[in-house]
């Protein structure tokens, strides 16, 4: 934490983009409780080139190191946050906090072209990258050239598949009506492969798999270890809600869960101590049980949907990470309508558009179209070393030290 707890005492200077975009969430976020005390010590936003300060989330990260982890847990941030919450008409208790205990989970992993892809399971979305790269393995993919409307319709189509089955039953494990593994099953997913036809753009809905889901990291040493990592707040700034004698800004992940009684996935319905249908996943690529590539997309939808097009491109056209991480993207959002960023091959877009997909082709990258982090292990690390990428859509950086 001693890094972090530095930047936020020294401050930074303000960029371009976050400053755009921190303007930008401003006005709905203003009123929210403690937004403007921790994050416009000016009374607006700052400007470019101004040094931001954050001394109080600095103590917040001392007191979590101090007390490896107990002051958020149960101690004194715990009923710092108890406090401001039943100020501001809020639930949460020092005890939620103190009950949290953090879960080890098997990855679930799907097989690609010799490859080996692993995801968090539900109550993540990650599932939706393997459903769509099982799908995909029906197809000869690599016959198709790599930006053409064939590669892109067919990746398009499957990920709507794979969305179309996410939504309806992913949740909190404890809670879906069919384990998560169904899901993944081969027979299956070779019929759901059969639905797609080449001509035509659908609006798939969920099928029956019954038998009788920020900021992302990524790091590797010289022995060949590496970690993929990533944390969000969720929406914007999260919930908007800072505690502000510690700086805890409030994420609002339980956006993710279902109110609708009648809804379109009732195992997703909200309820004390469950978990909502969760959007962050990390990834991570193996080869005959050896670890091949850590990486991450981020983005909301955006992520299994970034995980699926940049190992396309990698696994089935041999492209190298910093190579598939700049090519040109689609979004998948709901039915028939997809964005495209504006340097997709103008050809292409047409194709797909008489092809029925409704499309809408965006300027600005920097939110819609994710951005990933890629660390592809060359060989022995203390040899070969490793092969590293990052999205130019987003403040990002690839180090070597």
């Amino acid at each position: 934490l001693e890094p972090a707890i530095e930047v936020a005492e020294r401050g930074y200077l303000i960029p371009v983009v976050v400053q755009q975009k921190w303007a930008a969430a401003t006005p709905e976020l203003q009123s929210q409780p403690g937004f403007a005390q921790s994050f416009l010590p000016w009374g607006r936003a700052p400007q470019v080139g101004e040094l931001f300060q954050f001394k109080n989330a600095a103590r917040g990260l001392k007191a979590i190191a101090a007390t490896k982890g107990q002051a958020l847990y149960g101690g004194e941030i715990a009923e710092a946050i108890e406090r401001f919450a039943k100020d501001n008409g809020g639930s949460i208790t020092a005890k939620d906090l103190a009950d949290f205990k953090p879960e080890w989970v098997k990855p679930m992993a799907q097989d690609y072209r010799g490859y080996t892809l692993h995801e968090i399971p539900p109550n993540g979305q990650g599932i939706a990258a393997l459903i769509a790269l099982g799908i995909l393995s029906n197809f000869d993919l690599a016959s198709h050239k790599v930006d053409s409307a064939d590669s892109q319709h067919l990746q398009i189509e499957a990920m709507k598949l794979a969305f179309a089955d996410v939504y309806r039953y992913v949740a909190d494990p404890r809670f879906m009506e069919l384990p998560p593994e169904q899901m993944l099953d081969p027979a299956y997913l070779a019929s759901r492969a059969k639905l797609i036809d080449m001509k035509k753009a659908q609006d798939f809905k969920a099928g029956n798999p019954v038998k009788g889901g920020t900021i992302y990291l990524t790091a590797a040493d010289e022995n060949g270890m590496m970690i993929s990592f990533i944390q969000s707040n969720y929406m914007g700034f999260g919930s908007g809600v800072v505690e502000p004698t510690y700086g805890i800004s409030l994420q609002n992940r339980g956006h993710g869960f279902s109110t609708d009684l009648k809804g379109q996935n009732p195992a997703n319905l909200v309820m004390p101590g469950k978990r909502p249908f969760q959007t962050i996943i990390p990834a991570f690529l193996t080869k005959d049980g050896q670890p091949v590539m850590s990486y991450g997309v981020m983005g909301g939808n955006m992520q299994p949907q970034g995980h699926m097009q940049t190992l396309v491109r990698m696994l089935d056209y041999g492209q190298n990470p910093q190579a598939a991480c700049d090519a040109p993207r689609w979004r998948f959002n709901t039915g028939l309508n997809i964005n495209v960023e504006a340097a997709m091959n103008g050809a292409t877009v047409q194709e797909l558009i008489a092809r029925g997909h409704q499309l809408d082709i965006i300027n600005d990258s920097y939110q819609d179209f994710g951005a990933g982090q890629f660390i592809w292990r060359m060989g022995d690390p203390a040899v070969q070393g490793y092969q590293v990428a990052s999205d130019p859509r987003r403040d990002g950086q690839a180090v070597g030290f």
